[in-house]
């Protein structure tokens, strides 16, 4: 028996993860402060925190502003870029872990994913919590075709609140796994790039997820 869930996927403009729920029969809705890739009428453009006050089933956060936040930055905390001050990177710190920390925390959403590199401490601190992830995945864990878009490394880690962590299904193992996410060259589609998600990875979280939470209604 399949009850359909209310399911907000935040910060995601691909709608890979929207549609991989939508095609379970969930009522999905995507949203982020950008337009859709694809042009959905189920795409919400604004906040994700206010958004998130309405009635849901289940939250994911796939794509939160993370710059500032994972070990690979930190050094720029330090020493700041080039056109960029200390406090501005301080400040971008402060601005990325105050999202987090809203989705992660907020109190009416009973099952909660919130998708991010691994956090530098300066970040932990600024977490309720401090909360070290459920899981990290790789895209190959759910790929079946080594020359499918599955195929890649990129080491994705999820905090997970009233859901269970994720379970492989794919068949690959790793040794054919391409990079392209860590090669993307600079320029301005490297942020695009370099969040993007994965086809596999978002089915298995619509069919895990969405079944545990519609096992939970059930019971």
């Amino acid at each position: 028996m399949t009850i359909p869930l209310r399911v907000l996927i935040g910060c995601e403009t691909s709608g890979v993860v929207r549609r991989a729920f939508a095609a379970l029969g969930h009522d999905v809705w995507s949203c982020d402060i950008e337009p859709a890739v694809d042009r959905s009428n189920r795409h919400i453009v604004g906040d994700v925190r206010d958004v998130m006050q309405d009635s849901w089933d289940l939250m994911a956060v796939m794509h939160p502003p993370c710059t500032r936040l994972t070990n690979s930055g930190v050094r720029w905390l330090h020493t700041p870029p080039p056109g960029k001050t200390h406090d501005q990177m301080w400040r971008e710190l402060d601005e990325g872990a105050a999202l987090f920390d809203a989705v992660w925390t907020v109190p009416h959403i009973p099952r909660v994913a919130v998708e991010n590199p691994v956090m530098h401490r300066h970040a932990r601190e600024r977490i309720t919590g401090q909360p070290k992830p459920t899981q990290s995945v790789q895209p190959w864990h759910f790929g079946t075709d080594a020359s499918g878009p599955d195929n890649q490394r990129k080491r994705t880690c999820f905090w997970l609140r009233g859901l269970p962590a994720l379970t492989r299904t794919g068949t690959l193992d790793g040794t054919t796994a391409r990079a392209d996410v860590h090669r993307a060259s600079p320029g301005p589609d490297r942020a695009r790039i370099r969040s993007r998600f994965f086809p596999g990875m978002a089915a298995a979280m619509a069919e895990q997820w969405g079944g545990h939470a519609t096992a939970d209604a059930c019971a």
